[in-house]
């Protein structure tokens, strides 16, 4: 028998239930009449938007791609709809731009309309629109602007920055030498190098690989980018008014304050010590810059504490991230292909011998020049760049755009393009070499973006890679560990925006 207490309970919660479902019943009835009359569900006569393959309501095209993989879907698409199509990423349209030629044509012959930055809601949340990465308007114009001449003024593309780069170089090969040939994970040293060089820039001076607060913004930083990845996070960023109670975001949050809290207290320690008339980096640079304004009586300035976080944020995970992956996969390609890594060094030895390697000696290094262009091809690390958005209505290839569209200049497409390449999916030098071994330029390598939003500190990750990764084949033999054959070692990309190698360990032997 069911007693008086339980019945009511019964009743309350079979009545709950009820109301519920009938709840969620007209909330899809809603949406679903939403979507299948919402302009992005239609193609007019007048307005034949970019075709794609049809998305079911609320999902999208969700159940069709693959989410480890969301590029290689994206290509597979390509092959059917064309270089411009369309996909539904749960309820945003994204516009998908495939192939050298459009690609180009879109970022750098259409850079105002396509010119833009869209969200990642978990982004959002913590830029709110500050920065120079994330930004837009006449912020990101601000911005961008401050930024780019002061990474000119600390260094960027000059001997300052080379021979910064040099003594990084000094600090990373006793690291590695310590291990005395037995096998490491090559990540934490190698982000700790490229970090300090941007940090010399931004904060004016570089730090100790055993500095607890160095470290533990370096490991935050990290830590953020592989969660942002996670399947978690990307059904949050679709679905954010569902999803927003997930553990993951809360980290996420979590490591974004905390990395705040400690950048506040660094320019707090700056400021004290300020000297207008001698600038230490790039930090200091912008507090002049702001105090003059406000003396001035300037109001409403972009320069203000919030932009000061997100632009040097922004420089510290862009300018360690890429590169230093970058680095990580042309070592692990060198053990991977101990020939090629044969051929550098023997190329280094004839020109350079024993002395510390320079940028001036790139162009009396083609095939290692070759090889570092190869790498970042191959690998791809960011397959579909960051996500732009558009600033008007507009046609383009015919198809009509409408303004605030995400769209995906798919990166990978290009660099793999194979009216473009003669091996597009093969680790191939050759591809930058001409008959007579000469380094060659290809218009189709695109690894930084282009136009508008094209990277920021291209010309220093061109200097970081050259000085670090020569200077390391000059100085060290990578090998796989051993029980681990050159075969053995794994090329799978993991990882989300940013394709980074499997986890892996080699040896570092000396060579000097």
């Amino acid at each position: 028998k069911i007693k008086h207490c339980d019945f009511q309970d019964f009743c309350f919660t079979s009545s709950l239930t009820s109301y519920s479902v009938s709840l969620l019943v007209v909330l899809v009835v809603l949406l679903l009449t939403y979507l299948l009359t919402s302009p992005s569900f239609i193609v007019t006569k007048h307005r034949k938007e970019p075709p794609g393959p049809t998305p079911l309501p609320i999902l999208g095209n969700l159940l069709q791609v693959d989410l480890k993989r969301p590029y290689h879907t994206l290509l597979e698409f390509s092959k059917k709809y064309g270089s411009v199509f369309t996909v539904y990423l749960g309820l945003k349209k994204v516009v998908v731009l495939a192939g050298y030629k459009t690609v180009k044509e879109a970022l750098v012959g259409r850079e105002e309309e396509f010119g833009d930055r869209d969200f990642l809601q978990i982004v959002k949340e913590f830029t709110n629109g500050h920065g120079v990465l994330w930004a837009n308007g006449d912020s990101w114009r601000e911005m961008r602007r401050f930024t780019l001449t002061n990474l000119r003024d600390f260094g960027m593309g000059r001997k300052t920055c080379e021979d910064k780069i040099i003594e990084e170089c000094q600090f990373l090969s006793d690291v590695l030498s310590k291990y005395k040939g037995e096998a490491l994970d090559t990540m934490l040293p190698l982000n700790y190098a490229v970090s300090n060089i941007i940090c010399s820039m931004a904060y004016g001076c570089r730090f100790e690989y055993d500095d607890q607060e160095f470290t533990s913004l370096v490991d935050r930083t990290n830590t953020h980018i592989r969660l942002t990845a996670s399947p978690s996070i990307v059904v949050y960023n679709l679905y954010p008014w569902l999803f927003k109670w997930v553990s993951k975001r809360k980290e996420i949050l979590g490591l974004v304050a905390a990395n705040k809290q400690q950048n506040f207290a660094m320019f707090r320690r700056l400021k004290e010590t300020l000297n207008p008339q001698m600038c230490r980096g790039i930090v200091d640079a912008f507090l002049v810059r702001k105090q003059h304004l406000e003396e001035s009586g300037v109001k409403n300035s972009h320069f203000h504490n919030e932009n000061l976080l997100m632009t040097i944020t922004n420089l510290f995970t862009a300018g360690t991230e890429t590169t230093s992956t970058t680095l990580r996969w042309a070592l692990l390609l060198m053990a991977k292909y101990p020939k090629t890594q044969d051929q550098i060094q023997e190329e280094v030895k004839r020109v350079v011998g024993d002395r510390q390697v320079q940028v001036a000696d790139r162009k009396f290094l083609p095939f290692t020049e070759a090889v570092i262009h190869e790498t970042q091809r191959l690998v791809s690390i960011l397959p579909a760049s960051l996500p732009h958005r558009t600033n008007k209505d507009f046609y383009f290839h015919g198809y009509f755009i409408k303004k605030g569209t995400t769209v995906y200049p798919l990166l990978t497409s290009v660099l793999h393009d194979p009216t473009e390449w003669e091996k597009p999916h093969t680790f191939h030098p050759a591809h930058f070499l001409d008959k007579e071994g000469k380094f060659v330029k290809r218009d189709a390598f695109m690894p930084f973006s282009a136009g508008r939003r094209i990277c920021l500190g291209e010309s220093l990750a061109r200097m970081e890679l050259f000085i670090f990764f020569t200077t390391l084949l000059q100085r060290f033999r990578f090998t796989p560990p051993p029980g681990v054959s050159e075969e053995g070692l794994d090329l799978t990309p993991c990882g989300g925006i940013n394709l980074n190698p499997s986890p892996h360990k080699l040896c570092a032997i000396s060579r000097m």
